[in-house]
């Protein structure tokens, strides 16, 4: 962060008792603290945990994971079953936290998590949001998924981490 949130006036960095250097407004006076927004990454797992629903959006024909922006108010995991809901037409039946990435090309936070739902009916897809969703057996899920992407980092991670 270069510009303060509140005036634009340029930073410069100032040291902060136990915090080291921090982004500094001269104008307004202030500490200023890195800004990002903040997003939920689902992989989505049948029942049986056998196989992961990888979707195609806005056009491309990449495979990527079901994603979404955290809404003020709610928090992570509110976030991923709501996602899951508007845009599968799916109940999360069961949701654990994976892993956490800085992903820079859109300043956001995104927060990793494995969802179970409760069917694999795919008649209930918001096709506004998603042009194609498919279910892949796990390691058949790998190979699918948009090579050198945040996606397949969170997926590999997942896939590499089964006990």
């Amino acid at each position: 962060m270069k510009f303060c949130y509140e005036c634009g006036t340029e930073l410069v960095l100032r040291e902060l008792e136990d915090e080291g250097m921090i982004p500094f407004c001269e104008s307004c006076g202030e500490y200023r603290f890195p800004v990002f927004s903040t997003a939920v990454s689902m992989i989505v797992l049948n029942r049986d945990k056998t196989e992961i629903l990888l979707i195609q959006q806005y056009g491309t024909e990449n495979n990527v994971l079901v994603a979404g922006y955290v809404n003020k108010g709610e928090n992570a995991e509110e976030a991923a079953a709501r996602e899951i809901s508007e845009e599968l037409g799916l109940e999360v039946a069961e949701l654990g936290y994976c892993k956490s990435e800085y992903f820079p090309k859109t300043n956001t936070l995104m927060l990793n998590f494995r969802c179970t739902v409760d069917s694999e009916c795919l008649d209930g897809i918001n096709r506004k949001e998603i042009d194609k969703a498919e279910w892949f057996p796990l390691e058949k899920a790998r190979e699918a998924i948009m090579p050198d992407s945040l996606a397949k980092r969170f997926l590999c991670n997942f896939l590499d981490n089964l006990q």
